[in-house]
């Protein structure tokens, strides 16, 4: 399984506007630029696309451990605040939060952290976070 996604940019850093667009059409032409990204303007940034796809991938794991445990939530709910940090060099993810309230009909709290736990180092967007990143890059005339 592949799923692809797109950025298009023009401009300078500061003054340029870009838009991402999702394979799935979720996300068509959605603006984003520096001030969505660094100034806090509405619209969107990668940090926060991050955050939903970590958010959104580590829920649905945790409900397939939950599972695998001969439990199954009522309601799960997750924020992933993802920080993005100056660092030497540039800018840099330093970390992600992730926020989880549960409720699940016969787990205990032990037994909920650690299935929790599981589903967080299993999420292929927790492995993402570490994974070796490829490119291949063309230059047009």
């Amino acid at each position: 399984m592949e799923r692809s996604a797109s950025a298009v940019w023009s401009g300078s850093i500061k003054d340029g506007k870009g838009s991402i667009s999702t394979q799935s059409g979720v996300l068509k032409d959605t603006p984003y630029g520096f001030n969505t990204r660094f100034e806090n303007e509405p619209g969107t940034n990668p940090e926060e696309l991050i955050g939903a796809a970590h958010a959104g991938c580590f829920t649905m794991a945790l409900s397939g451990e939950l599972g695998k445990a001969g439990l199954t939530a009522d309601r799960l709910q997750t924020t992933a605040t993802v920080t993005l940090d100056k660092v030497p060099g540039g800018f840099s993810i330093t970390a992600v939060h992730l926020q989880l309230v549960g409720k699940v009909p016969g787990a205990d709290q032990a037994r909920f952290e650690e299935i929790a736990h599981h589903a967080k180092v299993g999420c292929p967007v927790s492995k993402l976070l570490t994974a070796n990143i490829t490119l291949d890059a063309r230059l047009e005339s």
